[in-house]
């Protein structure tokens, strides 16, 4: 093996610039590639913003998606609220259309006799789901009473941009099946 030895040559200083071995400059200088680089982090954020604003829903878009979620699950509420007063008879069904939202409500109100004095017990369970808002996700809200004994409350929501109609529904059902456990219970 033969070792060559290259004598060191004076440093050139072209536009600011050194190149080790006295060769032309050909790379581009630094304040022109961090400009390029600027400029490629700009139009990546401009493309990526624009492509969030292409798949965001406007407004009337919000509100007809919501609308539809909520038939949906109004109607899985209602179907579900049925079964349950076929599974427990004596609850009367009732449909709810207020400033709250929409939904279902199941009540019943026994008569229960001890020791020669009358007692009314009262127990619900109602279901609603909220209508359109500014925070653009569809909600719904249980409240219920077993025996005069207010003690069930339930909360969920989803953005509407996001909702899975299964997921939700099966969250409704496992409300019903809390409430229906805890009634059996008491």
């Amino acid at each position: 093996m033969h070792w060559a030895y290259e004598p060191i040559r004076p440093r050139l200083v072209l536009d600011n610039h050194v190149t080790n071995r006295g060769e032309p400059h050909t790379v581009m200088d630094f304040s022109e590639r961090l400009k390029r680089a600027t400029q490629r982090g700009e139009s990546s954020r401009a493309e990526k913003a624009f492509a969030e604003a292409a798949e965001a829903l406007t407004e009337e878009e919000q509100k007809r998606r919501h609308s539809k979620f909520r038939m949906e699950v109004t109607e899985h509420i209602e179907q579900r609220f049925k079964e349950l007063s076929d599974n427990l008879p004596g609850f009367k069904m009732e449909t709810i259309v207020d400033d709250r939202g929409w939904g279902s409500g199941i009540s019943r109100d026994d008569l229960v006799m001890a020791g020669g004095k009358r007692q009314n017990l009262f127990s619900r369970l109602q279901i609603t789901v909220s209508s359109f808002n500014e925070f653009h996700v569809v909600a719904a809200a249980a409240k219920g009473a077993v025996r005069n004994k207010e003690g069930f409350t339930r909360n969920h929501y989803q953005p509407i941009a996001e909702f899975d109609a299964e997921a939700f529904c099966g969250i409704i059902d496992r409300w019903v099946l809390d409430y229906a456990e805890q009634y059996a219970g008491a």
